[in-house]
C-alpha cells in the first residue's frame, strides 16, 4: 500500500486531495494547524476507507522545526513516503506597495518554504527508490499576477519555479513532478460570497486533476496542470 503526504489537509483543496487518495487506498500522512480538524478529518477518511492507516500531526508549515518533525514522525509511522502533496499555502490580499512589514515573510515561510523542505527531506529517498510523485499546488497567479495580490503571486512563481527545478533534478531517477495552477477556486476563504459556485474552480476538479495525473503510467510525467473558471478570473 502506497503512503502520500499532505500539508494543509484539513480544508480545501487539501482536504479534497485525501478524500480521493482515501478511495484509492492510500495511507495518509496529513497536517494543519488545528488538531482537532485534523482529528474529525482522520475518522472521516477511515470511515469511507477502513483498511488504510493516517498519520496526522498539528503542524504549523511556516515553522520548519514542526514541519520536519511531521515529516520524520510520518515517515516512522508509514515508511517510504511515495507522494508529496505541498498544498499548504495562504492568501493576504494586497498591492507590494501597501503590505505589511511581514507580509512577504509571512507568505514566502508559508507558499514556498515548505515545499523547499520537504523536498530536501524526502528527495534523497525517493531518488534512492526510482519512485516518487511530488505535486506543488501554485495558482494561476504564478503565470497571471493578480495586482490585488503582488506577494502572492510572487511567492507562487516561486514555488513554480521550485516544480521546474525539481522535475529537472528528479527526471533521471523516475521521480514525477506536477504543478497545479489552479485559478479562483471555491473554498473557504471565499465564504460569505454573493457570487454562485459555479463561477468558481471546485476543490473537486483540483483533486480530480491530481488523480488523473497520479494514475499515468510509469512513464508519463503531466508537468504542469491549469484549471481556471469557464468565465473567466473573479
Amino acid at each position: 500500500m502506497e503512503n502520500a503526504l499532505i500539508t494543509g489537509a484539513t480544508q480545501g483543496i487539501g482536504r479534497a486531495i485525501a478524500f480521493g487518495f482515501a478511495k484509492q487506498g492510500l495511507n495518509m500522512a496529513i497536517c494543519s494547524r488545528n488538531n482537532e480538524d485534523l482529528l474529525a478529518l482522520a475518522d472521516e477518511l477511515r470511515a469511507i476507507a477502513p483498511q488504510i492507516r493516517v498519520f496526522h500531526l498539528a503542524t504549523d508549515v511556516s515553522d520548519q522545526a514542526q514541519l520536519l518533525e511531521f515529516a520524520r514522525q510520518a515517515q516512522a509511522a508509514l515508511g517510504f513516503i511515495k507522494v508529496v502533496v505541498n498544498n499548504a499555502g495562504t492568501f493576504i490580499p494586497s498591492t507590494t506597495l501597501d503590505d505589511a512589514d511581514d507580509t512577504y515573510d509571512v507568505l514566502m515561510d508559508t507558499n514556498l518554504r515548505p515545499a523547499y523542505n520537504l523536498y530536501r527531506f524526502f528527495g534523497k529517498s525517493m531518488q534512492e527508490q526510482r519512485s516518487g510523485h511530488i505535486f506543488n499546488i501554485c495558482s494561476a497567479a504564478a503565470i497571471h499576477p493578480a495586482a490585488n495580490a503582488g506577494t502572492y503571486s510572487v511567492t507562487k512563481a516561486a514555488l513554480r519555479s521550485l516544480n521546474i527545478v525539481m522535475k529537472l533534478e528528479m527526471q533521471a531517477y523516475s521521480v514525477k513532478v506536477t504543478a497545479v495552477l489552479p485559478g479562483s477556486t471555491y473554498t473557504e476563504s471565499w465564504a460569505g460570497t454573493d457570487i454562485p459556485p459555479d463561477r468558481f474552480v471546485s476543490t473537486t476538479d483540483v483533486a480530480n486533476a491530481v488523480l488523473s495525473a497520479y494514475n499515468m503510467s510509469i512513464g508519463a510525467n503531466v508537468d504542469e496542470i491549469v484549471i481556471k473558471p469557464v468565465l473567466g478570473q473573479l
